[in-house]
């Protein structure tokens, strides 16, 4: 029990620290001018393309398209985005999660719901990352340890997924949607086990939860002595302190290959690996993590899919400029809701991706001749999944909005 706890603090510290690096390139995008003009550059041609081209199909095996290209779905990605940049900048966490499940949920072919996620995450992060001003802090020898490590888990979640598509485009829909079930699920009943725990205490206000630190896993991480051993954190400890290269190179890989597979960048459990595991410090492992995010992801989405045309760039562009609204309305509107809903409804986002991922399983396991259900039910049970978690999705934006416009005069005069 202890351990499956441990676990939970592990993921959601994750989720935290992904949304807290989304906030602040977001933000940091939204402050400059020529970033955004760039953006609205980018988009526009890509409206032009889409109003021409509506219909066609985009992918490499044209009998299983992985989706259509039309005007209508590059306005479901900016819904897509702004869902998640609300999620992201009211709750602080888990907004990283939902985007792969709600691309397939809106019809998106798995592959390329996660090649897109991985562009989106890299373009993000080159256009909105100050990296000049975190450079300081970065731990040349960790990075280039851990990066060997990711890019070659790239190279692997990108081979397992490419693999399942190429052998039968349904199992690839299975096998992403079994990943995406069994981590939201987990985070999902914990994170419910602890909002109702939380009503039955005293409501701190603390939007996001505790983390739970592991010094004896630090310890002993610490204690392997494989060479080459990487010295950091000098301007913090007398002498620094060491770890193995090739441990960090290792979780590396495991970061690579979950980035690949999932379309998450990471950069989600880059932090508390480093912090948490390796005993790296919160200000080293910042600037390590912004490098990480761009190199992992953008390797993975440019050698892993977009090559190879699994990458939905009209969708990417469009959860961006959704996004980057919805995290300014999100992060504005902590500041007049209380703490106890926020996890509140972390905790139902998170279940709502669930359902929707378990929700069609049904169908492709009988598709793929595992399971023997009758097709009008696997069809309700696949049906029933999208509409709970569209109207959880939903009805989480507009009881935000709703939030933000009510007390506007507040938020201004906070401002």
């Amino acid at each position: 029990m202890h351990f499956f706890k441990g676990l939970y603090e592990f993921f959601k510290s994750a989720s935290i620290a992904h949304a807290q690096w989304d906030y602040e390139v977001s933000m940091s995008i939204l402050r400059n001018r020529k970033k955004m003009l760039w953006i609205i550059i980018a988009i526009l041609p890509i409206l032009l393309v889409a109003m021409a081209e509506a219909g066609n199909m985009l992918g490499a095996k044209t009998a299983y398209a992985p989706a259509f290209y039309s005007t209508k779905i590059f306005v479901v990605s900016i819904a897509i985005g702004l869902a998640a940049g609300l999620i992201t900048g009211c709750i602080g966490a888990g907004g990283g999660f939902i985007i792969t499940p709600a691309l397939m949920a809106a019809g998106v072919k798995g592959i390329l719901a996660v090649g897109t996620d991985l562009f989106h995450i890299f373009a993000k992060a080159i256009m909105g990352t100050t990296v000049h001003k975190k450079l300081g802090n970065v731990s040349v020898k960790l990075a280039v340890a851990f990066l060997v490590g990711s890019t070659g888990g790239a190279l692997i979640g990108g081979f397992i997924n490419k693999g399942l598509y190429d052998y039968d485009p349904l199992l690839s829909e299975a096998f992403i949607s079994l990943i995406y079930a069994a981590l939201l699920g987990f985070l999902g009943f914990y994170s419910l086990i602890d909002f109702l725990r939380s009503r039955k205490g005293a409501d701190t206000g603390d939007a996001h939860g505790g983390t739970a630190a592991a010094p004896a896993v630090t310890i002993k991480v610490q204690a392997v002595n494989i060479p080459p051993m990487i010295t950091f954190d000098e301007d913090y400890v007398p002498g620094g302190r060491k770890i193995s290269g090739v441990i960090v190179a290792a979780g590396g890989v495991i970061v690579g290959i979950m980035a690949a597979i999932m379309g998450v960048g990471g950069g989600f459990i880059t932090f508390p690996m480093f912090v948490y595991i390796f005993g790296v410090s919160s200000m080293t492992t910042v600037g390590t993590d912004i490098l990480q995010i761009i190199f992992t992801a953008g390797f993975a989405a440019i050698t892993q899919y977009a090559i190879y045309g699994y990458v939905f760039y009209t969708l990417a562009m469009g959860m961006l400029l959704g996004s980057l609204i919805g995290i300014q309305v999100g992060a504005m509107t902590t500041k007049v809701v209380k703490g106890i809903h926020i996890r509140g409804f972390y905790a139902i986002s998170i279940l709502a991706g669930f359902i929707n991922r378990v929700a069609t399983l049904p169908k492709k396991l009988t598709e793929l001749e595992v399971v023997n259900i009758p097709k009008g039910v696997s069809n309700g049970i696949e049906t029933s999944g999208n509409v709970i978690f569209w109207v959880v999705v939903g009805f989480f934006a507009i009881w935000i909005f709703s939030k933000f416009f009510g007390n506007m005069k507040k938020l201004k005069e906070g401002a």
